[in-house]
């Protein structure tokens, strides 16, 4: 199954029987879902093979049987090649194209190398279908009938020969999605009992510890328990540098461990690790139909028999109203048939779609269908949220300030004391700058919302927000100037004070992603509005989006304030890509013309919320997405300029008598295998990230 003639037949042939509910088509997987209500799946098959399309049941998602080559198919090709050339040049030599050794010679070679196609053409015949084997039946029939028999037999079999070709170029479109299967190892060596034993990836269960050598493949998902080392996570995240993973850090199933020996335990057994989301959601995008492939699919629907019609009238009207000779003209309408075929035109969506797709797949982008693909090309806007998005997510001290000759050290050290117990993120991020061993603390006490107080070597102190070191009494105006500067920098404040005074001020921010600032500068370059919406207050806001770049900045939102936001842009014309967790702000993500999921790797949630999965947190992926949409657009529309155009050109050529037969297969055939080819190119476009 490649092309759509065979969906149209199995649509006729399907279509009459009323056990059938639904029929879905994934022609660049040749995988056919049928809906029905018969006890088995032997009269679907029965069916198929009624149409001469036999079928093999699916054996998992992704892995349908695929034809492989056939030498025999092959040989046979080979040699009614040398008989069809055979019967050209003993044509030529005599100079009788109708002599009984040419026409044996040409019944010969279409014997050999055309059988498929006239047994495709004769089921095409009995379901009423209008496709490429009933137009090149019966443009051999033509050929033959007017005493062509060499034409008759070369077109036959260059035919045969192209879609072989063809067969093999398709197949390079396939296994493009297909390859990140093989990422994986089939083994996995696993601790049972005493010893390390070696088994299939598939028996190993979730809590179970696999080791992983230099150098191999992570067979499964998992957590570090034992051993440091670098990870290559290309195929997962599209990083271009490998990874540090310690204890504790997540393993990805089809990534590389590059230097030390890794024990992990297992989080996602086979069919459940990140690598098989990543696949079943590419697999699904594929069968998805893009804008521009509906568009032609309808299109095909209409201007094969409008060809075929105007096939007839070439054939005939000169003849019986004009008295004009009736064989030219039949072979012309006979090459009109040849050229009329919409192959070229239907196949070159779905080769660039998925070509584009793998490309991204490969750039850890995961997109969710050919329609996301192409509406990339189309955003005037980008909505980022900040937290993890612009920054990371993790709050630093960014400063310290010592006040009143206070030792820097023993400050850090007692607020570091003070927050060891700590769950709050800035407590985290305080004991985080100290690095060190905490101090005993006695008489411990908390204010939810506000800080801590204890004692530490003796003495009592108090570390928490402006509010709780004003109560007790410990605050000047010094405190107040270094208070100022810092917020006015985007910072939140933390003050450590003794009972008389305060003795440091810790300003603690959310860090920006580097790459950020180089995303947004992207994005700018290629004539986006990038805006913000953050749930953080607005002096933050400001600080971190004029650190970035940000056109406009709207702060302390709720995600309904962020939805609201976005319909707001739409509304104005905007075609709007809102990037954030997949969770948190899944209304905005739902109404936006693409919504981006950050860091998506190994969740669930995100991938099945947004219509676009960056499977890392780098935002340099966004320009990466959309100059994959927009370099799509531009291969497509090369692609239905270049199918539609060989066929206005063919057709003017036929009726006024110079293309000939087998230059209108060349012309097909030839034009099909230049869009296939051309769509491949997207599995080669430089994109960067």
């Amino acid at each position: 199954m490649d092309c759509s003639s065979e969906e149209q037949v199995i649509r006729k042939r399907f279509g009459r029987v009323s056990e059938v509910s639904t029929l879905t088509f994934d022609l660049m997987n040749r995988q056919l879902t049928v809906e029905h209500e018969f006890p088995s799946e032997e009269p679907v098959r029965r069916l198929l093979e009624e149409i001469g399309l036999p079928a093999e049941a699916d054996c998992d998602v992704g892995c349908a049987p695929q034809p492989g080559p056939s030498s025999k198919r092959d040989l046979l090709l080979a040699l009614s090649l040398a008989v069809a050339v055979g019967a050209e040049l003993l044509a030529f030599s005599t100079g009788n194209e109708r002599s009984v050794p040419v026409a044996s010679m040409a019944v010969l070679a279409i014997l050999m190398g055309g059988v498929q196609t006239f047994k495709k053409g004769l089921v095409a015949v009995r379901t009423f279908t209008l496709n490429i084997n009933f137009l090149m039946c019966l443009a051999v029939i033509g050929a033959f009938v007017i005493g062509s028999y060499p034409e008759a037999a070369m077109v036959t079999v260059l035919f045969a020969i192209a879609e072989r070709i063809e067969s093999f170029a398709l197949d390079k479109a396939r296994n493009a999605v297909r390859s990140l299967m093989s990422l994986a190892p089939d083994k996995a060596l696993v601790s049972r009992g005493e010893s390390w034993i070696e088994v299939d990836a598939a028996a190993v269960q979730i809590g179970e510890v696999v080791r992983v050598r230099p150098g191999d493949r992570i067979p499964l998902d998992g957590n570090v328990v034992v051993g440091s080392s670098s990870v290559n996570q290309a195929p997962i995240t599209g990083e271009s540098l490998p990874v540090e993973k310690t204890v504790g850090s997540t393993l990805f199933a089809g990534t590389i461990n590059e230097e030390g020996v890794l024990e992990f335990e297992v989080t996602g057994t086979k069919g459940h690790t990140t690598l098989d989301r990543i696949i079943k959601t590419v697999q699904e995008a594929q069968g998805s139909r893009a804008a521009s492939q509906r568009f032609i699919d309808a299109f095909a629907r209409v201007y094969t028999p409008v060809v075929v019609c105007l096939a007839l009238l070439v054939a005939t009207i000169p003849s019986v109203f004009f008295g004009q000779p009736f064989v030219p003209w039949l072979y012309k309408s006979l090459v009109l048939l040849v050229i009329a075929c919409p192959c070229a035109l239907v196949i070159s969506t779905p080769v660039t779609v998925v070509s584009g797709l793998a490309a991204a797949a490969k750039l850890g982008i995961l997109v969710k269908g050919g329609a996301h693909l192409e509406s990339g090309k189309h955003l005037t806007t980008i909505a980022l949220d900040k937290t993890g998005t612009l920054t990371y997510g993790q709050p630093r001290v960014e400063s310290m300030v010592p006040l009143h000759g206070f030792d820097h050290n023993l400050a850090k050290q007692v607020a570091a004391s003070l927050d060891f117990l700590s769950a709050h993120p800035v407590a985290k991020a305080i004991v985080r700058y100290w690095d060190g061993k905490p101090l005993t603390v006695d008489s411990f006490e908390s204010s939810p919302g506000r800080g801590v107080k204890g004692r530490v070597n003796g003495e009592h102190y108090i570390l928490g927000n402006h509010r709780l070191v004003e109560e007790n009494g410990a605050c000047c105006d010094h405190v107040h100037e270094v208070l100022s500067d810092l917020e006015a920098r985007g910072m939140s404040i933390v003050i450590l004070a003794t009972t008389r005074e305060a003795v440091a001020v810790f300003g603690v921010a959310d860090t920006v992603r580097p790459e950020s600032i180089e995303a947004v500068q992207e994005l700018h370059s290629m004539g986006l509005k990038v805006v913000m919406l953050t749930g953080d207050n607005l002096a933050t806001a400001n600080v971190i989006g004029a650190k970035v770049g940000i056109d406009q900045i709207q702060a302390e939102m709720l995600p309904e304030a962020k939805l609201k936001v976005v319909e707001e842009l739409a509304s104005n014309g905007e075609k709007v890509g809102m990037v954030g967790d997949g969770v948190n702000d899944a209304p905005a993500l739902a109404k936006s013309t693409v919504g981006f999921a950050m860091g998506a790797a190994g969740t669930d949630t995100a991938i099945e919320t947004a219509d676009v999965a960056l499977m890392d947190d780098d935002l340099r992926k966004i320009p990466s997405y959309i100059l994959l949409s927009r370099r799509t657009s531009t291969i497509l529309a090369q692609n239905i300029a270049f199918a539609l155009g060989i066929k206005v050109v063919f057709f003017a050529l036929a009726l006024v008598g110079i293309a000939t037969l087998w230059m209108a297969v060349f012309a097909d055939m030839g034009a099909s295998l230049l869009v296939v080819f051309n769509g491949l190119r997207m599995l080669r476009v430089p994109v960067r990230h």
